[in-house]
């Protein structure tokens, strides 16, 4: 922020007046101007000893305006905006020397720039921009087999810049799994996306505790059960060992015999006890261990202990483990008044065990509304309780009720409660339960409760009746979640939520990578007065390059985003596209193999593009070698 503010005062000792910030919108980006400041992807003999003051008045409109990025001046790089300045005086504005600057004619006719290199400043002047970069990609287009070859063969020969280079080279669909697992002594967050498996062997065997962790700290981790195991086997940290054991278990994956007695013997023995598959035959055991953190934690199995262990769990000498027995216990046993009353924490007995009809009847008009909000949840609670409650006077407690699933659901349309429907929705835990049981399914789905219609549109499979049901939802979270989840989302539906939607994080691509998603009779959208719609034109097996070459100029970026990836685009429209006017249309560009070694080669050693640029499939197997050696020795420097 400080940087940011310090332009203004910058730009006016240079004798500048700042007009305006300015989003590039349908202009030439100052990210690409950078680029062709440095030489790259830029038309050829631009280069200047000086600007004088007849390239600045070719510069400035009538009234001395132009737009300027100054090297530096802007928090995460240059690519968003411009500052439109005036410039009153008659001479050269006094911008030259650091930090360097590129500077725009309002109509986009005239660049000028400066930058610092290794040889000094290079000093840039253009003018007839669009159309001298027009020459630029089709000559770049034009590269030869040997053209390319002996780009290869130079790099990494120029300046680099090898943490970038580390940080991208990872998610190069080119990599080979050789080429990763040499990787992994360098940079091991590449490892979020990968489902290599001798990658994800020889990140297991990895000598790095960090390496071995990245793999169980993954948002989807890629782990078979077996590689699980290996997992929490190699780690030599007892915690960790725990800590994974648990990841594991949330991953559905089975835990050998041996394993669980190794996690018991270890220094983390209180936190293996709490591992929800521990085989039953620990139980005893544990239930008489020294540790009452452990004998505490054995409560939490309280339906697999017998009867004697139970006795001895109420009756034990250490006050947390009676306490954990006793809630335990009245999971099924109604807990009297006298036993609640003498809770110093009554917490979680209002949250989850079974009173006596007397005391619930007390509490649930408690004029407390945390007492009331903690029993809202209650799976114990009596149905006469229930009823109250969802009578509240409190709207977030009549919410809970109205979830609960052991309401009818007349009786849950009957509750009186706000849902916002533009909250994030999280499944509910006893409808996915149910998602294999096809007439709850049915019945659920005419839920009056919009939280419920999701949750059972969260199903991987549905009966064919419940799912023209959910596609027909009034909510149009129904029906996206029915499109991310469900196999048997319907094509019609999928193409509406399309109109809408095209991915989140947790289900990327959906609905589009959907099975049933339409794939023919899309080059119909070509024309669509939606931008959205004209993205799935290059979808259809019946399009071609010339549909390619149409939506790479088309007025809305996330259709030229999308021509932008495809493979059949031509290297000269692959350059152009490196100069448009949003940055994720450049950056998809990048990563596309049809652009020409010599820009891609310059790009790879780019600052702003470096880390893009390594992750483009055209690059040869061997100069990623080499490309991974420079960056290893860097990251290996000391700093």
């Amino acid at each position: 922020m400080q940087r940011q503010e310090e332009l203004p005062e910058l730009l006016a000792r240079a004798g500048l007046t700042v007009v305006e910030d300015v989003r590039p919108g349908s202009l030439f980006p100052p990210e690409a101007g950078w680029r062709i400041a440095r030489g790259i992807a830029a038309p050829d003999g631009v280069t200047r000893e000086a600007l004088d003051a007849a390239w600045w008045r070719r510069l400035c409109d009538v009234d001395g305006e132009f737009l300027v990025a100054v090297l530096g001046h802007r928090i995460g790089g240059n690519d968003s905006w411009w500052t439109r300045v005036r410039h009153a005086g008659s001479g050269v504005p006094a911008l030259s020397g650091d930090p360097g600057f590129v500077a725009l004619s309002l109509d986009g006719q005239v660049l000028l720039a400066e930058v610092p290199g290794a040889g000094g400043l290079r000093v840039t002047a253009l003018d007839r921009l669009p159309e001298r970069l027009e020459e630029a990609a089709a000559a770049a287009g034009r590269e030869t087999e040997g053209e390319r070859a002996e780009v290869w063969a130079a790099v990494p020969g120029r300046r680099a810049w090898p943490l970038h280079w580390a940080e991208g080279i990872g998610a190069n669909p080119a990599a080979t799994d050789e080429l990763l697992i040499r990787l992994l002594d360098v940079e091991e967050g590449f490892l979020h996306g990968c489902d290599r498996p001798a990658v994800l062997d020889a990140a297991l065997a990895h000598p790095d505790p960090r390496v071995r962790s990245r793999l169980a700290d993954t948002f989807r981790p890629k782990l078979t059960p077996d590689q699980w195991v290996r997992l929490v086997r190699a780690e030599p940290s007892p915690n960790r060992r725990v800590l994974w054991a648990e990841h594991a278990c949330i991953w559905g994956a089975e835990l050998p015999e041996d394993l669980y007695h190794d996690l018991l013997a270890s220094p983390s023995r209180a936190r293996a006890a709490e591992l929800p598959g521990l085989p039953a035959q620990h139980l005893p055991g544990l239930a008489a261990d020294a540790d009452p953190r452990v004998r505490a934690a054995v409560c939490a199995r309280w339906e697999d202990l017998a009867a004697p262990l139970r006795e001895r769990l109420l009756a034990d000498t250490d006050y947390a483990v009676r306490t954990a027995a006793l809630l335990a216990h009245h999971t099924g046993v109604p807990m009297p008044r006298e036993v609640f009353a003498a809770l110093p924490d009554p917490r979680r007995a209002l949250e989850r065990c079974r009173l006596a009809p007397e005391l619930e009847a007390e509490l649930v008009g408690d004029g407390d509304a945390e007492v009331r909000r903690a029993l809202a949840a209650n799976p114990g609670l009596g149905a006469h309780g229930v009823a109250v409650l969802a009578q509240d006077p409190q709207d977030d407690i009549r919410s809970a009720v109205a979830l609960r699933p052991d309401l009818t659901e007349e009786q849950r349309a009957a509750v009186g409660h706000d849902f916002d429907t533009t909250s994030m929705s999280h499944t509910l835990p006893w409808v996915e339960d149910l998602h294999g049981d096809a007439d709850a399914m049915r019945h659920l789905a005419a839920s009056s409760h919009p939280l419920v219609r999701r949750s059972v549109a969260r199903a991987r499979h549905l009966p064919p009746d419940v799912v023209a049901r959910l596609a027909r939802d009034e909510d149009r979270v129904v029906r996206l979640f029915l499109a991310e989840s469900c196999e048997d989302a319907p094509a019609d539906m999928l193409l509406e939520v399309w109109r809408w939607w095209d991915g989140s994080f947790s289900h990327p691509d959906r609905p589009r990578s959907h099975p049933n998603f339409p794939r023919t009779g899309l080059l119909r959208y070509t024309a669509d007065p939606s931008g959205r719609m004209r993205r799935l034109a290059l979808d259809d097996p019946e399009s071609t390059p010339v549909d390619v070459a149409r939506l790479v100029r088309d007025p809305e970026a996330e259709v030229r985003r999308r021509a932008a990836e495809d493979p059949r685009l031509s290297p000269a429209d692959a350059v152009r596209l490196l100069n448009d006017p949003e940055a994720h249309v450049r950056g998809t560009a990048v990563r596309n193999p049809q652009l020409p070694a010599r820009v891609l080669a310059g790009l790879l050693h780019d600052r702003d593009t470096a880390c893009t640029a390594v992750t483009n499939p055209a690059i040869p197997v061997p100069v990623l070698h080499r490309i991974l050696t420079v960056a290893a020795a860097a990251v290996a420097a000391p700093r």
